[in-house]
């Protein structure tokens, strides 16, 4: 049976503002998550009633990746369950990675515009606009693309050993990664 490896994103219905600050990630709620599966071949879009659909297939995974979803996602994902991916769930998180080996943040966007010649459509906050507009079918092709651009990159650096990426002087610079699909 082929490895299965699921790339996964999710947007919020709130701030970190409007639920007291960032140590509160699990107020924050889903609009909308999706994943893509290789095992699948295809996305999956879940609204926030539907996550333990999203669980069950996260856990399931042989490997789960993300741009800082293990900080980010995984702790919006704790406010609708006792699970703690953390430790329970194999992941590659991007961020991460890049994070350990630069010493600094990226956004998936400098890495995506340098490695692949393009970048996100949107950013999270558009996200959170759609959200109050009841615009969800914009969420999901934002969270899509997200993820998309996500497992570009996670092809790319496993394929050429490196990635590029734009640094604070919008000058591009390569870096080692060791993200061997194998």
């Amino acid at each position: 049976m082929a490895r299965d490896i699921v790339y996964f994103d999710l947007e919020t219905r709130r701030t970190a503002n409007d639920v007291g600050g960032w140590g509160n990630k699990h107020k924050m709620g889903i609009s909308i998550a999706v994943t893509y599966s290789t095992r699948l071949g295809q996305y999956r879009i879940f609204e926030e009633e539907e996550t333990a659909d999203l669980i069950h297939q996260l856990v399931r995974a042989d490997l789960v990746v993300g741009f800082n979803h293990v900080s980010f996602d995984y702790e919006v994902l704790m406010g609708h369950t006792i699970f703690d991916f953390r430790d329970q769930v194999r992941d590659l998180d991007l961020l991460v990675d890049l994070e350990k080996k630069l010493g600094h943040r990226l956004k998936l966007e400098a890495v995506a515009s340098a490695s692949l010649g393009t970048g996100k459509t949107a950013d999270g906050l558009d996200a959170l606009k759609w959200w109050r507009e009841g615009r969800l079918a914009d969420i999901a092709e934002y969270c899509a693309y997200d993820v998309k651009v996500t497992k570009c990159v996670h092809e790319y650096g496993a394929a050429h050993g490196f990635v590029r990426y734009l640094d604070r002087n919008n000058r591009e610079q390569k870096v080692a990664v060791d993200w061997s699909l194998d």
